[in-house]
């Protein structure tokens, strides 16, 4: 791989992605902002809102402006582990079964409706979410880098769902909700679809899979001050001792602070990350990490209270605008 780019290339380049993507979702500068962070960041993203919020959209635009090749599952309760991975059909030309691979080797993967399929085709993600690799029939495939996979679940349908466990919500690097658009922002999507006069939007790549992995890896020379990461560690730490949690974030949550937070941090320009960062993306985060006491589920209390509340009382380290740490 050649040397990576400087970190204000990295952030010129980032930003002009987002600008290409934001010409097709319109209004959720903010969210697109957190799923590009995830992706910089190496890591995989739940997209979980309610249908029509432009979910789908946005897993095809990125991976039209990242120059990544894109696969689409459709998650539904028949969908087999092969299905996703791949299998070994028998060739009768060789006379020998040949791998057949499945969606999972792709540049990223449009997981869609992923609570709509049983637990077994869902841990069929694990090993590739983690491990970028999928086993059949005990041979092991490495999948393609760059390897990214955008989920979508609906929050609201129970029946004919299965919640995800908790060991495959914490492979998710984050949870990012678009939410409903401003009525101007709704106006201008509808002015949007009326002039271009077709359906389908195409955007133009801004980079390519080399280069996006160029990015992650200049990300990687990213500055995170030893009080920084103490503060990631704390913020973790607190979710496991609020009286309202069952589970709190495990040190994964606290290194994905870090790792989205100085992805974040270049998408603003910086080279070093800041608390006010780790801040903009905690709720992103941990959220879906943290498990209320089934005694509280009737009641307000939720991963976002319980990380505001975090966020709240847990003291702020003062910002050192240096770029010596480390």
């Amino acid at each position: 791989m050649t040397t990576p780019p400087d970190l204000p290339t990295v952030s010129q380049r980032a930003n002009t992605v987002l600008d290409r993507v934001e010409t097709a979702v319109v209004g959720k500068r903010r969210a697109l902002e957190l799923v590009l962070s995830g992706i910089l960041a190496g890591g995989h993203v739940l997209l979980e809102d309610y249908p029509g919020l432009g979910k789908t959209l946005a897993a095809r635009s990125f991976a039209q402006a990242l120059g990544l090749d894109f696969t689409r599952a459709q998650f539904t309760p028949d969908l087999l582990p092969s299905d996703l991975t791949g299998s070994f059909i028998y060739n009768q030309r060789s006379t020998e079964f040949e791998f057949r691979r499945g969606p999972l080797f792709t540049g990223l993967l449009l997981a869609d409706e992923i609570n709509r399929t049983p637990p077994k085709t869902q841990s069929a993600l694990l090993e590739a979410m983690q491990e970028r690799q999928i086993t059949v029939e005990g041979r092991t495939f490495a999948l393609p880098a760059p390897f990214h996979v955008l989920a979508t679940a609906n929050p609201v349908e129970y029946e004919g769902t299965y919640p995800l466990p908790e060991a495959q919500l914490d492979r998710f690097l984050m949870r990012v909700s678009f939410g409903y658009p401003r009525a101007e922002e709704e106006l201008d999507v509808l002015q949007r679809r009326i002039g271009r006069r077709h359906e389908e939007q195409t955007l133009e790549a801004v980079t390519e899979a080399d280069g996006l992995l160029q990015m992650q890896a200049a990300i990687e020379r990213g500055t995170v001050d030893p009080s920084v990461g103490e503060y990631c560690v704390a913020l973790a730490a607190a979710t496991r001792r609020h009286r309202h949690v069952l589970m709190g974030a495990s040190p994964r949550g606290s290194l994905a602070l870090v790792l989205t937070a100085r992805a974040y941090a270049v998408l603003q320009g910086r080279d070093y990350v800041t608390p006010e960062d780790v801040k903009q993306v905690a709720h992103a985060v941990l959220e879906h990490r943290i498990t209320v006491k089934p005694e509280l589920w009737m009641s307000n209390v939720s991963g976002a209270s319980v990380v505001g509340e975090v966020l709240d009382s847990v003291p702020t380290p003062s910002a050192r605008e240096s770029r010596a740490a480390g």
